[in-house]
């Protein structure tokens, strides 16, 4: 993506120099960020989705009785009236479900897809929100439909309310207050406090970001490396026919305890092997994405599309996808990093890869990753 050119998008600012004063700083109001836009999914479009098994889904209601929480799938009828107040659906990963939503998420790329999640979207009725919170990764708020006023601030007291099935902070003190209209966008840094009010029916879509906490990140990387580590360290057996008698039979033995570190260090060899497991984890699909396989291999003679739901990136080394890593260099490597970068590729290209690389492609659209244009 070209970091150079001013984008409507960031309120005429280049990706750059959002990155630089902007990204995990502090917040930015775009008036107009997407003239005359006009939103892919409608209510009942949106409704549907919040219907369907493997779709994320929270209806949230601010009551007299205090707040509710119910998770999905939510049928329809499940739902409160449209013309009640102060309730709220959202539904996530709408990305997944629709190309025009998908589409629009690529106009955020400007960021490292390793860091770009999913685009969640809010249905609320007048009056409706979440309450006042904090998210720990970055976000941007683009008004859909209707207005929603945001009041935002500074969280000087992560305190919540007691007693409530949301993250709702108890002290939340706001700095600045917006009324967002169709078009307009709000970026917000992590664990900046905000609060959305629906000032009538309205629609907001948040594209988030992914921020994995490094105790994850090594869990992860550390359970491959499990897998990896019995052919990679080898099957030799512990033996000490040096070993003394003992008068503390319960000691560790100082030997045993270096074989266990030799055998870490064995495991960890490879200098390129956490790379390699950071993109598989990166690139792994989520618990309720699928794909429709195809029996259809690809034509040297069309250009090919990643699917929507395919994660695709790559290091020096590997390119990975959907959780699996491979070694590629020269003309491959070009390809491929092409076409991670563009969500396609030219016919032209294609022919141009190896037996192998195309092979991997062929495998690849069989299993629904990527398809023929």
């Amino acid at each position: 993506m070209n970091t150079e050119p001013a984008l409507t998008l960031l309120g005429g600012l280049t990706p750059n120099q959002f990155m630089k004063r902007h990204w995990q700083k502090k917040p930015l109001l775009v008036r107009n960020a997407m003239p005359g836009f006009v939103p892919c999914v409608n209510r009942t479009e949106l409704v549907a989705l919040a219907g369907l098994e493997g779709v994320a889904s929270r209806l949230i209601i601010d009551s007299d009785k205090g707040w509710k929480m119910k998770h999905g799938p939510l049928a329809k009828r499940s739902l409160p009236p449209f013309s009640q107040k102060k309730w709220t659906l959202l539904v996530q990963g709408v990305d997944l479900q629709d190309d025009g939503v998908h589409a629009l998420m690529q106009q955020f790329r400007f960021v490292p897809d390793a860091r770009l999640d999913d685009v969640m979207i809010s249905y609320a009725s007048d009056g409706g929100g979440v309450g006042p919170h904090v998210d720990s990764y970055d976000v941007f708020l683009l008004q859909a439909h209707g207005q929603r006023r945001w009041r935002i601030g500074r969280c000087k007291d992560l305190t919540l309310q007691p007693g409530v099935p949301l993250k709702i902070l108890q002290n939340f003190e706001a700095e600045e207050e917006f009324v967002l209209n169709p078009g307009d966008m709000l970026y917000l840094p992590p664990d900046y406090a905000h609060d959305g009010i629906a000032e009538g029916e309205c629609m907001t879509w948040s594209i988030g970001f992914r921020s994995p906490p490094q105790g994850e990140l090594a869990r992860e990387i550390l359970l491959g490396l499990a897998d990896e580590a019995f052919d990679g360290v080898g099957s030799a057996l512990y033996r000490d026919p040096k070993q003394a008698a003992v008068r503390h039979p319960a000691a560790m033995p100082a030997a045993l305890g270096e074989f266990a570190r030799e055998s870490i260090a064995k495991a960890l060899k490879d200098p390129h092997l956490i790379d390699s497991l950071l993109g598989e984890y990166m690139t792994e699909p989520k618990s309720n994405v699928w794909f429709n396989p195809s029996e259809v291999g690809p034509d040297v003679t069309r250009d090919i599309q990643l699917d929507r739901r395919t994660k695709m990136m790559y290091d020096a080394r590997h390119v990975f996808i959907n959780g699996e890593s491979f070694r590629v260099a020269g003309k491959d490597a070009v390809c491929l990093r092409q076409l991670a970068d563009e969500r396609r590729l030219a016919a032209s290209k294609l022919s141009q890869m190896s037996p192998a690389a195309q092979e991997a492609l062929a495998d690849w659209m069989a299993a629904g990753w990527l398809k023929t244009l």
